[in-house]
């Protein structure tokens, strides 16, 4: 299998009614294998690389924040820098935010919103800084993925995604891992699906570019991650 060509086959998750148990194990499974993988550090280093340029970062718009394991990595890691951040998340599910309240609920500096990214208010969107999307844009289809570039420039963000890099070796290793290790159905299907669903390096550069970005850096991470950050 070359994966030369991305993948649009929806993944179970995509659905829009899934058992709220089997969601949760999900969203559980997708957070042991981010630590154990190193899958949130493209997230970290993307936010330390927008550090670097001395731009204000202070408040960040997560979409898609699913269990909202990003935020939480995201805040642990602005606290060891003594950076005080805070977070809105939006996503679709009500599973969703159900299940981040509770994973998030020592956490204050953050509000989460059950909605389409597309509808929040402008008086949010003129707080916001950074637009950070972690697993979320293999999703989307690409003229859709550039609607989201668009929507964070006109909103002058800017943008930090962190997202599957398409490899075959990522694609067998995690087909392999799942299928030995995973309770989820959801996690056994999708989890290989997504990396056939990720990006080539070009193909992220044509899709910023389409958007209106000329400043931007994409950078592969371990475990086979881009990150990409562009500034507004």
């Amino acid at each position: 299998m070359l994966l030369s060509v991305r993948s649009y086959e929806k993944e179970y998750l995509d659905n829009s009614i899934i058992e709220t148990k089997d969601l949760y194990r999900n969203l559980l499974e997708l957070d042991i294998i981010n630590k154990y993988l190193g899958g949130y550090n493209a997230s970290l280093k993307g936010l330390n690389d927008i550090l670097k340029t001395k731009k204000q970062v202070k408040t960040i718009l997560d979409i898609g924040f699913g269990g909202g394991d990003s935020i939480k990595q995201l805040s642990l890691f602005a606290d060891k820098l003594n950076l005080k951040l805070f977070f809105y998340g939006v996503d679709l599910k009500v599973d969703c935010v159900n299940y981040a309240k509770d994973n998030l609920l020592e956490f204050q500096n953050k509000e989460l919103i059950c909605n389409d990214y597309r509808n929040i208010s402008d008086e949010l969107l003129n707080k916001i800084d950074v637009i950070h999307c972690s697993l979320f844009l293999h999703h989307l289809k690409d003229d859709e993925i550039i609607d989201l570039f668009k929507f964070s420039k006109a909103n002058n963000c800017i943008v930090l995604v962190n997202d599957l890099h398409r490899h075959c070796f990522a694609y067998y290793s995690i087909k392999f891992f799942t299928a030995l290790f995973s309770k989820s159905y959801l996690v056994k299907n999708d989890a290989p699906l997504s990396v056939k669903r990720g990006f080539k390096k070009q193909e992220l550069i044509t899709l910023i570019k389409k958007a209106g970005f000329n400043e931007y850096t994409i950078k592969w991470t371990w475990a086979f991650r881009y990150r990409l950050v562009a500034y507004k």
